[in-house]
């Protein structure tokens, strides 16, 4: 297996955090950290863009949308501190990517395997809806990730915008030719010649989880058809 240069994966992540590309996501970010949510009152929230989160040198890449407000803005991990990442590092650890089946805080000790976690926007955006500039302005950093995955074979696509983050990369980097055919749909699986296959499954939010949208069940079928489909 290959191996990422750690001083170039180390850089990458300063450089997210650091980012000021977004005014109005800066600011709406570092105004949910100020105002707090009750529950979370002696909490000093992250405020800052969420880097990466994974083994860079694992063979999947899980490509979300954004961190949550009272979530990832908080803890500084992806999918740390809401009720998103409670469902998916649940199936994480059924399907063997993650060491453990809660993440709560950046220091609990879980570790995920053959996995990174990316997002389309590393700053939590107003309604969970970035703009089609913050999208822009933070595509190069999933450009990176991927260029610094060695080992990489697919890509399971949280929800339609990081699906579509991911199929606009692939054109831009000339992989495919055309998007023609590549709609996203829950379970639909996409193979290339030249590039990672992709997986979608719609977002593990609660509109989706707690409506039945997205179960459990459900879940853990596109994760455990990942792992089946790794070399």
């Amino acid at each position: 297996m290959n191996q990422t240069d750690p001083i170039l994966w180390l850089q990458l992540q300063e450089q997210i955090v650091a980012c000021e590309r977004c005014p109005r996501l800066r600011a709406y970010c570092a105004e949910i950290a100020r105002i707090k949510r009750a529950a979370y009152r002696d909490w000093e929230y992250w405020g800052k863009p969420v880097p990466n989160f994974g083994d860079p040198n694992g063979r999947l890449m899980l490509v979300g949308l954004a961190p949550g407000a009272h979530g990832s803005n908080r803890t500084g991990r992806m999918f740390t501190g809401d009720r998103s990442g409670v469902f998916l590092f649940r199936a994480l650890y059924e399907t063997g990517f993650a060491s453990q089946p809660e993440g709560d805080r950046p220091d609990d000790g879980l570790r995920l395997h053959d996995l990174c976690i990316t997002a389309t926007n590393h700053c939590a955006p107003p309604d969970n809806m970035p703009n089609a500039d913050e999208i822009a302005n933070c595509s190069e950093y999933l450009v990176r990730t991927f260029a610094l995955m060695p080992n990489l074979q697919g890509v399971v696509a949280l929800g339609k915008i990081g699906f579509d983050s991911v199929v606009r990369f692939y054109l831009e980097q000339g992989w495919i030719e055309t998007k023609r055919g590549l709609k996203f749909a829950h379970g639909a699986l996409y193979t290339f010649e030249r590039a990672p296959f992709i997986l979608c499954t719609y977002h593990p939010s609660q509109q989706n989880t707690f409506t039945g949208r997205l179960t459990m069940e459900m879940f853990l079928a596109i994760f455990r058809q990942a792992a089946g489909m790794l070399r």
